[in-house]
């Protein structure tokens, strides 16, 4: 069996760290959403971006935590994992989510540097467009 996801694409927030309790040592964990621009634009020229909610762990959750922010560019390897839970009326839910199994930075430290404030604003106006927002679970 395979199940397996490549994906290069821009933070939509800040990773923050959080660590699973009732376990010794705690387990660390970070929950993020990715922004994948596709190849091709609209019938009214319009770039389509898909978002993918992401999920990191132990050393992995701390090496994005520490090394990436919101609007960078981020390379992921992964496996695509269905979620399954019932809401507070009891009913059934699922959602998927990309497991990263290794990552890694795209282009070089000095243009990452340069362009983060362009790229952030970029994220922000994504997630702002009224095309999408509508669409999004959060």
């Amino acid at each position: 069996m395979l199940n397996r996801i490549t994906l290069m694409g821009r933070l939509t927030q800040d990773p923050e760290l959080r660590h699973l309790q009732g376990s010794e040592p705690p387990i660390a964990v970070v929950s993020f959403g990715l922004a994948v621009a596709r190849d091709y634009k609209d019938k009214d020229g319009n770039k389509i971006t898909d978002f993918f909610d992401i999920v990191a762990w132990r050393k992995k959750a701390e090496f994005i935590c520490k090394y990436f922010r919101k609007g960078q560019l981020i390379y992921i390897e992964g496996r695509l994992q269905l979620e399954k839970w019932q809401d507070k009326d009891g009913n059934n839910r699922r959602t998927y989510r990309i497991v990263v199994e290794n990552c890694h930075f795209t282009g070089d430290r000095k243009t990452q540097n340069n362009n983060q404030n362009e790229q952030t604003q970029q994220v922000n106006d994504l997630l702002h467009q009224d095309n999408f927002a509508d669409d999004l679970p959060f």
